[in-house]
């Protein structure tokens, strides 16, 4: 069975964040450049508009300390070049409660 992580990046894949919905906290926080959102719901509806406007993720590394994971992709949204991505992942029980990205999102707003 994979981890919340991999299930994250595997719901992206297949463009459907209802698959990651069972491992997310109800109190799940997200922060990245574009937005801030708190709660599962909200974040599913966040994710499908992300996951489909995504044209590829190349995952290159990813780094596990307990509880904590960092994950290193490339990001490439509609037409832009691709955007080097940092994810760190908390979770807990099993649940995924936190999770901050960071990237520089000129490519993707045409900067």
């Amino acid at each position: 069975m994979p981890t919340p992580v991999e299930l994250y990046f595997e719901a992206w894949q297949a463009k459907d964040p209802q698959i990651l919905r069972p491992v997310l906290a109800d109190d799940v926080v997200f922060d990245g450049p574009l937005a801030h959102v708190e709660g599962a719901d909200d974040w599913i509806v966040a994710l499908q508009g992300l996951f489909d406007a995504t044209t590829a993720l190349t995952v290159h590394k990813r780094w596990i300390d307990g509880d904590d994971t960092i994950t290193w992709f490339d990001l490439t949204i509609g037409q832009s070049a691709a955007m080097p991505t940092v994810n760190w992942t908390q979770v807990d029980d099993g649940l995924i409660r936190r999770v901050r990205v960071a990237f520089d999102p000129r490519p993707m707003l045409g900067g």
